[in-house]
């Protein structure tokens, strides 16, 4: 890609301005020290819409602009339904999980998981999460993020990772969560904002004279295929979307893992002034979800009908970039895909060290850890995943489709931390020991389903190994216990309740989900 001055001012003032915000937000006063929730909680802060953009902000990166790109460019629309569940999941969580946690008082999921079952649960999922973010989840990050700049304008896969590795450290690093929240604010913008702009002009060039709407007209009439949304047994790509189990089945078991059980997404919930701010900064972040894949699916679906001249699915993006989008946008644009891939980098980073320093660290190195101390430990773990990322994500060259490879090496530990969480939250009669049986046996249930089933779907081999780990909790609980465990959560129809808004914003949701199946079943 040609670069332009403009370009390069855009692209410049971009990275300045979100350094700035970063730094700023995260200064004291003189005298005063950060203390653990100021660095892991934003002092418990945030607002509604802080929340809400946040949210997106962490969730779109590389993956889905690089990634979800590659698989709408192979398997169509249908993959948007990570996107549209997710917006239904959010009401859920906001509804059923929040009012739990937030009452709890916690810094972390696996702390909630010391309240309600004991510490070596905790421990056994602090483990798993940090193993994910840090050879999953970072990594994959700084990989598609990589490839984009030695696409676009030429950089070396290693010098990308490398520079978007110190891009992300120099403010989520000291400043904590709240750099990183209110960064996201202005992320968002650009993330937004830039990845329309590349949609409109595909699809304008689609629509020749007659403008975008016209060229997404033609874009159903050329390749009517790949706006299938439920994918029939003979599609080549049923075994990464299972037909109507992808809305009756797995899918909901990586939704709710994600969304709900997530440390780096709740830990912006968990940052909220009330309970009330964070279920409409969720609720927010549902709408946003709606028409994420207007920004991430259809640009891949436009560079297939295209004929794009690309080598492997994940350079569809970047291909469009390329391509159709002219100087002086090209900076917004560019400026977008780093947003996202920023963005997401500072959260993990984040949420790696809040769980690292309170789970690990505090409870087993030093109980007595003064608040510097804390997150003193927070920054340096910051910077050693980070490190280990930067090392790792090289290896991931060979990915064909990078969002897929994410989504089924998570399977494997999500069955088992939905399951827990589900039985910790509403049913006062899971023991410690069938829970820490359900952890220790996801990851090898899910491998051995993998091996043994070869040609099965991967999300309905996630719903399988948590329907087994569920059964694996019951029986065990029943014959442990006569009894509910005493430290089982009181639950009441007042603990539930959301406000008009609230309700009128979800079922809107609900309406327009329905009207957009409706139209591409």
């Amino acid at each position: 890609m040609d670069f332009g001055t403009i370009d390069f001012i855009v692209f410049a003032s971009y990275l300045l301005l979100i350094i700035f915000i970063g730094l700023w937000v995260s200064r004291t006063k003189k005298g005063e020290k950060k203390t653990s929730s100021d660095y892991f909680l934003a002092s418990k802060s945030l607002p509604w819409w802080a929340i809400g953009a946040s949210l997106i902000a962490a969730n779109i990166s590389a993956e889905q602009f690089i990634g979800m790109s590659g698989s709408g460019y192979v398997i169509g629309l249908g993959i948007a339904s990570y996107e549209w569940m997710a917006a239904i999941t959010l009401i859920i969580v906001a509804k059923y999980f929040l009012p739990i946690f937030l009452e709890k008082g916690i810094y972390t999921m696996p702390q909630f998981l010391e309240l309600r079952f004991d510490n070596r649960v905790r421990t056994s999922l602090a483990v798993f999460w940090l193993l994910v973010y840090i050879f999953v989840n970072l990594t994959s990050v700084l990989y598609l993020g990589a490839l984009a700049l030695q696409t676009i304008i030429g950089v070396k896969l290693i010098y990308g990772i490398i520079g978007l590795a110190l891009f992300s450290a120099i403010y989520s690093i000291y400043g904590g969560l709240k750099a990183v929240a209110w960064t996201d604010v202005v992320q968002v913008i650009f993330l937004i904002g830039g990845g329309l702009v590349t949609t409109y002009l595909a699809l304008d060039y689609l629509g020749g004279e007659k403008g975008a709407f016209a060229g997404f007209g033609n874009l159903l009439h050329q390749v009517p295929e790949k706006f299938d949304m439920i994918l029939d047994k003979t599609h080549s790509n049923y075994p990464e979307l299972p037909g109507i189990w992808v809305i009756l089945g797995g899918m909901w078991i990586a939704n709710i893992s994600y969304w709900g059980c997530n440390q780096y997404i709740i830990q912006r919930a968990l940052a909220a002034k009330s309970l009330k701010e964070a279920q409409r900064g969720l609720v927010f972040s549902g709408f946003l979800k709606i028409i994420i894949p207007l920004i991430v699916v259809i640009p891949g679906i436009a560079a297939f009908a295209l004929n794009a001249d690309i080598t492997k699915p994940d350079e569809a993006y970047p291909w469009l970039l390329d391509t159709f989008v002219v100087s002086g946008l090209k900076g917004l644009a560019f400026a977008a895909l780093i947003a996202a891939v920023v963005s997401s980098l500072s959260s993990m980073i984040n949420s790696t060290s809040t769980i690292f320093t309170m789970d690990i660290y505090k409870n087993y190195f030093n109980k007595n850890a003064s608040e510097t101390n804390l997150v003193t430990t927070g920054r340096i773990t910051s910077g050693a995943a980070l490190l280990v990322a930067v090392l790792v994500a090289p290896q991931l060259v060979t990915l064909e489709q990078a969002f897929q490879f994410i989504q089924e090496f998570t399977g494997f530990v999500s069955p088992g931390i939905v399951a827990i969480f589900i039985v910790g939250l509403f049913w006062k009669r899971a023991t410690s020991n069938s829970v820490l049986w359900a952890a220790l046996t996801t990851v090898p249930l899910s491998f051995g389903f993998k091996f043994l089933t070869p040609d099965m779907a991967f999300l309905n081999r996630m719903g399988f190994v948590f329907l087994i780990l569920l059964a694996i909790i019951f029986f065990i609980s029943i014959i442990e216990s006569k009894t509910d465990d005493p430290k089982g959560i009181d639950i009441s129809k007042k603990l539930f309740h959301t406000g008009t808004k609230f309700n009128i914003s979800a079922i809107g949701i609900l309406i327009i989900l329905s009207v957009l199946y409706t139209l591409f079943w």
